[in-house]
């Protein structure tokens, strides 16, 4: 298990991590995500040791990392890919770390296995390709066996079929008892893969709960209802009824109708009622996207000024009207610290900055 309790990082002026508490649990696997710049790679070096913090406590096992006996079987880790020796072989590399932490040889040609590169285990690494260095950086994690694991992105540069391997892959680790750590962006997969989420925006804490709470927190369900494409009239009639009846009422690009503010037994009555045909009537949640954009569209420092100035359209809300549970953007944002579900403010002592431009940091932390 990984605990972190009161993690702070500040260089200097800057707080990159303030006052962050979680628990990562063996058994399953947990995701960590953040907009860029959220503060996901420098608490993830703190876990390992490479950053200490300015106050707080991050563990494994009971362990600070440091002190835990022969780290690299407990602990294995990819935040960098490209952290490797371009010259040597695949094989070389692994083998390279093997022996520094006391790994049998034979375990290298086993992880060369598992991770699909053992007929190029003698090429130079510095020959491989994004996704390929990917599947050695994911070697070194598995060297040791351990029972803790954290990735880093791990499947930036695979193609489909080595998404759904380390998909799998994750799903079997955690299906072991072990500790599973990911960050990553993209959230399809995520939604696919995790079983838990901790989200962390402008270095705090905003939410630590399974997915799917977390998307039925943070995204409205929608009913999706079709009239027939040949009657454009009962479509209109059905509008009516709907709008009439407290329904928030958004056409879809397909012609369907997308309803929020009714459940679908009342559609269908109103529907019946109105003599008015209906072709589908099916309830949708939103995804994980839709929940995370949801979540954190007040806690992106990284924002383009093309386009519309305020915060992308949630679907299923009417566009201008906040977001329940969010004080509108112009207010300043201040919730009660430990307080998960709302975007946090700046950390103290951080320096103030204008929505849309970027902190500065002294990492590429996301």
């Amino acid at each position: 298990m990984i605990e972190a309790v009161g993690l702070t990082k500040s260089y200097g002026s800057q707080t990159a991590v303030y006052n962050l508490s979680f628990q990562v649990q063996p058994g399953k696997v947990t995701g960590f995500l953040g907009p860029n710049g959220a503060g996901k790679s420098t608490t993830m070096r703190m876990i390992l040791g490479l950053d200490a913090p300015t106050s707080g406590t991050v563990t494994i096992s009971g362990y600070p990392y440091r002190k835990l006996p022969n780290a690299p079987r407990h602990v294995g880790a990819l935040l960098d890919a490209g952290a490797r020796h371009g010259g040597r072989s695949a094989r070389a590399h692994l083998l390279c770390l093997a022996q520094l932490a006391g790994i049998p040889s034979r375990r290298v040609d086993e992880v060369l296995g598992i991770v699909g590169l053992t007929n190029v285990a003698n090429k130079r690494a510095k020959d491989f390709s994004l996704g390929m260095g990917q599947r050695l950086g994911i070697a070194a994690a598995l060297l040791g066996d351990p029972q803790v694991l954290l990735f880093d992105e791990p499947v930036n540069g695979l193609d489909p079929e080595g998404i759904l391997w380390v998909r799998n892959l994750m799903k079997q680790l955690a299906s072991e008892g072990r500790t599973v750590f990911v960050s990553s962006h993209l959230m399809s997969e995520m939604a696919q893969t995790a079983d838990h989420l901790i989200v962390i925006g402008r270095g705090q804490l905003m939410a630590d709960m399974p997915v799917r709470e977390f998307i039925e927190r943070n995204s409205t369900g929608f009913a999706r209802v079709r009239t027939p494409d040949g009657d454009p009239g009962q479509r209109e009639k059905l509008v009516g009824e709907l709008t009439r009846a407290g329904g928030q009422v958004q056409p879809e690009e397909d012609g369907a109708l997308r309803v929020t503010g009714l459940d679908l037994p009342r559609i269908s009555d109103l529907a019946h009622a109105a003599g008015v045909r209906l072709w589908e009537l099916s309830p949708h949640q939103a995804s994980l996207e839709e929940a995370y954009m949801r979540m954190t569209q007040g806690a992106v420092d990284y924002r383009s000024t093309a386009g519309q100035p305020g915060p992308a359209p949630v679907p299923g809300m009417p566009p201008g009207q906040p977001v329940p549970g969010q004080p509108p953007m112009a207010a300043p944002m201040t919730p009660p610290q430990g307080h998960p579900g709302q975007p946090p403010a700046a950390p103290p002592h951080a320096p103030a900055h204008a929505p849309g431009t970027a902190m500065p940091s002294p990492e590429d932390a996301r």
